[in-house]
């Protein structure tokens, strides 16, 4: 294939393809481990926030509720009956020491009375003696009683005290796995528009697994790929257009990512001014980037000739057409129709820009028609 060197005006732009992406994603995912037993939403539906999308389902989970249901009532019965058990016992001590407060009263009659006998010589010093210990024994015991009832007060304090924080602490617990068991049903973090959704009927999910994503709407941006020779020329802020159904509307520049994957790099576009009408995730846009300023210079057209030379040199068609002169060339900027020739070319010449792979290293081909 044989094209002639112009000169015009080159203007330095890229030619893309963007790709219509959200500019907040958030993910979807699984707070517990379960099997998914219903979907209730499907790729592209709106959703709202707290919006149920799966539903899980884990026998293992369910079993730990009914233990925790059983081991919360257990315990709310240990404690009604070691209360109930407590306050009979304080009762009974209660009781005991108004017996004992009557027998410290007689007592001390009898005592008092036997004193009295004996000032007066009517009874024995040894039932006085008696009458006398009688009641510092009465006495004592209610000491005695006394003492136990205040210790068993406080004992009884600190004892419920501790089973009711255990009671409080299982009533917490019991509450988690409740909580666990409504994390089966997987909901959506924010409004918007429901992505990728990967789950299906049956599939295990693990707990933190993304399932799925939500785009939000209110924000578009349009991503690119870009051969990694423009790397050091594409930076935030250059400007250029996209085009949907013969509607062009303007981009910019908004982030270039500094990893190269397969010979290429990521951009992000923002798009500025109006935006177009009901974009879709995934969409693909024509975008062209505007990298400087038209200039005039010497051109020749973009082919497979530079896969095999480099860019180095070209064939250049004799003026009768009869043969082709290997020549070293200085080539520039390219745009997707051209190259820009800095040295070596003048407009109105020929040059071969198809592949060069079959011609070897001869300096000059002779060409048969």
């Amino acid at each position: 294939m044989v094209r002639e060197v112009t000169e015009g005006e080159f203007n330095d732009y890229l030619h893309l393809s963007g790709k219509v992406e959200t500019g907040v994603i958030v993910q979807v995912s699984a707070l517990e481990t379960g099997i998914v037993d219903r979907k209730l939403m499907e790729e592209g539906a709106m959703v709202n926030e707290g919006d149920v999308i799966l539903i899980l389902r884990n026998p293992l989970l369910r079993q730990q509720i009914l233990d925790s249901e059983s081991q919360l009532a257990e315990r709310q019965n240990m404690l009604r009956d070691t209360e109930l058990a407590m306050e009979k016992e304080r009762l009974q001590v209660k009781r005991d020491i108004l017996a004992a407060r009557t027998e410290l009263n007689r007592k001390r009659r009898v005592a008092d009375q036997q004193k009295s006998l004996l000032e007066e010589n009517l009874t024995s010093r040894e039932q006085y003696l008696t009458a006398k210990e009688d009641y510092e024994l009465a006495r004592e015991s209610l000491t005695l009683l006394e003492d136990r009832l205040r210790q068993d007060s406080a004992y009884r304090s600190v004892q419920v005290a501790m089973m009711r924080e255990s009671l409080h602490n299982m009533q917490e617990n019991f509450m988690l796995v409740r909580q666990r068991a409504d994390n089966l049903n997987v909901r959506a973090a924010h409004s918007g528009q429901l992505g990728s959704l990967t789950a299906e009927i049956g599939q295990n999910i693990s707990a933190g697994q993304q399932v799925g994503q939500i785009n939000i709407l209110d924000n578009f941006k349009l991503t690119v790929l870009i051969d990694e020779h423009y790397i050091d020329r594409v930076e935030p802020g250059l400007s250029g257009k996209a085009s949907r159904q013969g509607k062009e509307f303007g981009v910019t520049v908004s982030k270039v990512y500094p990893e190269v994957v397969n010979g290429q790099f990521k951009a992000d576009l923002a798009i500025t001014g109006t935006s177009p009408e009901k974009p879709r995730v995934g969409q693909s846009y024509p975008v062209d980037i505007q990298l400087g300023s038209p200039v005039k210079a010497v051109m020749i057209d973009k082919g497979s000739f530079f896969q095999s030379s480099g860019g180095k040199y070209v064939y250049v068609m004799s003026a009768d057409g009869k043969s082709a002169e290997k020549r070293q060339v200085k080539l520039g900027r390219r745009n997707p129709r051209y190259y820009e020739v800095l040295e070596g070319l003048d407009p109105g010449e020929k040059v071969i820009v198809s592949s060069y792979n079959d011609f070897g290293e001869a300096d000059r081909l002779k060409i048969k028609y």
